[in-house]
């Protein structure tokens, strides 16, 4: 085939010590196309740049669009692998489904991640230094007037390397405040999808949360007010005892990649884990509680604020569950954790090519 072209950005530049969770522009993206009734392109690996849409685009007018937060790892034998892209590649299948986009099939998006790493290889941060953070978005970019779905669609997959994602590093035990006037997600709403238009909303409670000096903010549900569902990008659980529990899935809640992982390492570990409503009295109780996503990993948290109330977890640092699930996760993504589940999938040299 014909050489990929140079790449604008070096990784030589960038300086693996001193990075947060912002975006570092790549040399690469992989693109494709669809048309709404028609099949996907076979896409490709294109220099990472700007794209070209109409004003009358779909998702700038309408917010048709959706996005994946995924991760590539340096492994210490010194091999890249990416995590579970199954299972975003299910979720984004979903997602596609309740926006009323064509969906991307399985291989397709696997394929269309592993190129990505694979042509973005120099960016992956060194064992412990980070990760490869892949951000897969499928969005409405024909142009349409009245409202409908798009009549043709773009699947793009870009990516950053980052480090922790939460000012002072990673397991620094974060500060949350409870919102009771404010929710993310109602039944029947799109809770449950990673759509484009969930994102921007939070963030008048969660700047609000970060000028009073909180990190972030759990949202209730909006039917009682009085049941825990997550925080503004992370999934939420409580530790009493031996059991974990976390709000079950009911349609409100995303289902989180490692909120799920989370479950499965803490079942094998012998804990009794539950998925159901768990109350704020619950919470307040608990002998620790930590949150889950793709970027932020395993996080304590160190205080919850409830109508002024300030509640304190592990004297404000790391519970033993959450720092043995943290070890168990990260342990595994590094290959430092042997990774039986097979939850782990190889990106070889060149794949792209």
């Amino acid at each position: 085939g014909t050489p990929p072209p140079t790449p604008a950005t070096s990784a030589a530049d960038i300086n693996w010590d001193d990075m947060g969770f912002g975006l570092t522009e790549t040399a690469f993206m992989f693109q494709a196309s669809c048309d709404l009734d028609g099949e996907w392109d076979a896409g490709a690996v294109v220099p990472y740049g700007d794209l070209r849409l109409s004003p009358a685009a779909a998702v700038l007018n309408y917010g048709q669009g959706i996005f994946e937060g995924m991760k590539a790892f340096r492994t210490v034998s010194g091999e890249v692998v990416t995590f579970r892209p199954d299972q975003n590649a299910a979720r984004f299948a979903e997602g596609a489904g309740r926006m009323s986009m064509p969906e991307v099939p399985k291989a397709l998006f696997v394929n269309a991640v592993k190129k990505c790493i694979s042509a973005n290889r120099d960016f992956i941060p060194p064992e412990g230094k980070g990760s490869l953070y892949l951000r897969p978005l499928l969005i409405g970019t024909g142009p349409i007037l009245g409202l409908g779905p798009a009549p043709s669609y773009t699947f793009l997959v870009y990516c950053s390397p980052v480090a922790s994602y939460f000012k002072g590093g990673q397991l620094t035990p974060i500060d949350l405040c409870v919102e009771e006037a404010y929710h993310r997600a109602a039944p029947g709403g799109t809770g449950s999808t990673k759509c484009i238009g969930n994102y921007s909303p939070v963030l008048k409670v969660q700047l609000a949360a970060k000028k009073a000096g909180f990190s972030d903010v759990i949202y209730l549900d909006a039917v009682n007010n009085k049941y825990i569902e997550e925080v503004s990008s992370c999934n939420f659980f409580v530790v009493t005892g031996n059991t974990v529990a976390t709000p079950a899935l009911g349609g409100s809640i995303l289902p989180g990649i490692t909120r799920k992982s989370i479950i499965d390492l803490a079942k094998r570990k012998g804990y009794n884990v539950e998925e159901r409503e768990v109350s704020v009295d619950e919470m307040v109780a608990a002998d620790e509680c930590f949150c889950t996503g793709t970027a932020v990993v395993v996080v304590p948290v160190g205080s919850v604020t409830f109508r002024g109330v300030k509640t304190v977890y592990q004297s404000g640092g790391i519970g033993p569950v959450g720092q043995s699930l943290y070890d168990e996760l990260t342990g595994l993504q590094c290959g430092k954790v042997e990774d039986t589940l097979g939850w782990l999938e190889n990106v070889p040299e060149g794949f792209h090519l």
